[in-house]
């Protein structure tokens, strides 16, 4: 009895971590649409409504679902209350929400380095920047999603699987 209840908490052990893996397969493309809805607003905000860098951080903070809202409220917040430029601002935002995330260097990569150019060009020169941010997340959502159909159920049937195997050869 206590063989086959050992038995049962293994697969349930590795059935969970095989779910858990899928399941950070099929957030990191909805993350990345998220960022990429965020970029666009941004743009529409910096071209269309000419709104100041704090401004359009706080309207976005409450536009976005997490970990984009967290993102721009941290990094509304730092532009207002501490003496920073935006680039040291856009950083510290993007380290501090970065944990929460299942995004990849490549995608930590372009998104700090449009932090660096934030706020240093004229409207014009900003919008080409994000534009090619836009690009970048764009061609790795693209293989994210297609990371995501190649592995997610191969990642819940190995976590499964692997508990079977070892409650069996434990039995």
């Amino acid at each position: 009895m206590l063989k086959l209840f050992g038995a049962a908490l293994i697969v349930l052990a590795t059935s969970f971590i095989g779910f858990e893996a899928a399941k950070r397969l099929s957030e990191r493309p909805r993350q990345l649409r998220i960022f990429q809805n965020a970029l666009q607003a941004l743009e529409v905000e910096i071209m269309y409504g000419h709104t100041p860098l704090h401004e359009a951080a706080r309207k976005l903070s409450g536009q976005l679902p997490d970990p984009a809202a967290a993102f721009f409220r941290s990094f509304a917040s730092q532009l207002t209350t501490l003496e920073t430029t935006v680039k040291e601002a856009w950083e510290k935002s993007l380290d501090g929400i970065w944990k929460l995330t299942v995004l990849k260097e490549n995608e930590y990569e372009v998104l700090r380095q449009l932090g660096e150019n934030l706020g240093k060009h004229d409207r014009y020169t900003e919008q080409k920047q994000l534009l090619l941010a836009l690009s970048h997340l764009e061609r790795e959502e693209k293989e994210a999603h297609e990371r995501q159909l190649r592995y997610e159920k191969m990642a819940k049937s190995l976590g499964v699987l692997t508990g079977l195997l070892i409650a069996i050869l434990l039995i």
